[in-house]
């Protein structure tokens, strides 16, 4: 586990000017780009733009401007102490693995999607004495605006469930919502990304499921990086393992947990903070099989007492490495289907499938109750009673993440049926798209 690879601080003089010569740069170049990318006003009867004019680089510019101020002042206050900056933080920029390995994934997925959209739209044209590509370097080009705008909707849908399956903490202070602090669920941001591209198809007269079959495999090459970074998060931990499992990992309790200079990190482990809460129900664990019960049981200990003990968690099942190698393997498969495909929407429909059952699978092997379960749900809706005859250890307590790729895996199996049926022979000869000279 390596949950801070580094941690830049600003306590010297020297690395407090630094960083004010960085913010300003970052203004400037921002400020730059507002006035470089401005266009002019658009002409409502013919849609055509007019030439830009100086004034609307100036706005474009102080509005850049403006937005870059904001976010380096934001950053300076986190940064700097407040003997430096007013009602700064004092915190420096650390460098989380969780978020590199995130941002890696992101960037990964918008490259190969975007070269995936510039074969998949090639038209070439015979222009100047060659063939030139008319069409696969715009779509490109639009594929890598969407990224923004499915960043945000990913953002604000992933929070949106976080918030729905936990409300009742958020419901004693609603401000929370929009606190830092907190989680995010992946399948909240693969709805509100969906959303944000079906959205964006829509406003550029593109064939939704048609761009979805060539951005739905990048999102597992996004998420296989994305789940090494809870590996070194130590967070969507697994089930407690057999003692003697070969498999098991140990994540850190408070100051064991170092950077990459051997410092020593924060906090511990989300899931050592997890396992060794005594404010949450007792859970107790037969060490020797893994076993874990609601109640004191022959031969069990109670798990907040080990891990308080030892300093770290009990072994547990790296279900972050298991998913992570189902995601890739996943990507690989999605790319070869790619030349069997017979319809648009042919690979959204396999994947909704594949990872419902890749998902549902790694979630046989978690431990992370706080993600959300049948009992956690009935007790959170009122139904003390009902949560009752469903314990915390029953097999059939599926988790919120279950029940949605059951619902995922349905609407794959439909839309496979309904649009193989009706659409089989979009795609010419099942091997995709082919070059066509116009």
């Amino acid at each position: 586990m390596l949950p801070i690879l580094f941690r830049f601080t600003f306590t010297t003089l020297w690395t407090q000017l630094l960083l004010f010569v960085l913010m300003g740069g970052l203004v400037g170049y921002i400020t730059f780009n507002g006035w470089r990318t401005a266009v002019g006003e658009k002409d409502p009867k013919t849609g055509v733009r007019r030439a830009v004019s100086r004034q609307d680089r100036l706005w474009r510019a102080a509005y850049y401007g403006a937005s870059g101020l904001a976010l380096a002042a934001f950053g300076m206050w986190y940064a700097l102490p407040p003997d430096v900056f007013p009602g700064g933080k004092g915190e420096g920029f650390p460098l989380h693995t969780y978020g590199v390995l995130l941002a890696g994934g992101f960037i990964s997925a918008v490259t190969v999607a975007s070269r995936l959209a510039q074969d998949e739209w090639r038209k070439l044209a015979w222009v100047e004495g060659q063939w030139v590509d008319t069409e696969g370097p715009r779509k490109r080009e639009q594929v890598m605006d969407l990224a923004f705008w499915a960043l945000v909707g990913g953002i604000l849908g992933s929070r949106f469930l976080f918030v729905v399956v936990n409300w009742k903490d958020y419901a004693k202070d609603w401000t929370q919502v929009f606190s830092l602090a907190g989680g995010l669920v992946f399948y909240g941001g693969l709805v509100g990304a969906a959303v944000a591209a079906w959205l964006f198809a829509r406003s550029q007269h593109i064939d939704f499921w048609r761009l979805a079959d060539v951005c739905i495999p990048t999102v597992s090459l996004g998420q296989c990086l994305g789940r090494l970074g809870c590996f070194s998060a130590g967070c969507c931990w697994g089930d407690v393992a057999p003692a003697d499992s070969g498999l098991a990992v140990h994540f850190p309790g408070p100051g064991l947990s170092q950077d990459l200079l051997g410092r020593a990190g924060a906090g511990p482990s989300a899931a050592y903070a997890s396992q060794a809460d005594l404010l949450n129900p007792a859970r107790y664990v037969v060490e020797a099989t893994g076993e874990v019960f609601s109640q004191a049981v022959p031969g069990a200990v109670r798990m907040s007492d080990w891990v308080l003990q030892h300093g770290h968690t009990l072994g547990v099942y790296p279900t972050q490495l298991f998913e992570s190698l189902g995601q890739m393997a996943l990507f690989l498969g999605l790319l070869y289907a790619r030349r069997y495909r017979r319809f648009h929407g042919h690979i959204l429909a396999l994947w909704l499938m594949a990872y419902a059952v890749l998902r549902s699978t790694v979630e046989l092997f978690r431990g992370d109750n706080e993600r959300g379960t049948l009992h956690g749900l009935l007790e959170t809706l009122g139904g003390s009673r009902l949560a009752e005859s469903v314990p915390m250890e029953a097999w059939f307590n599926v988790s919120t993440s279950q029940f949605i790729s059951l619902c995922m895996f349905t609407i794959g199996a439909v839309l496979l049926y309904q649009k193989g049926r009706r659409g089989a022979g979009e795609v010419a000869g099942g091997l995709g798209p082919t070059p066509t000279a116009a």
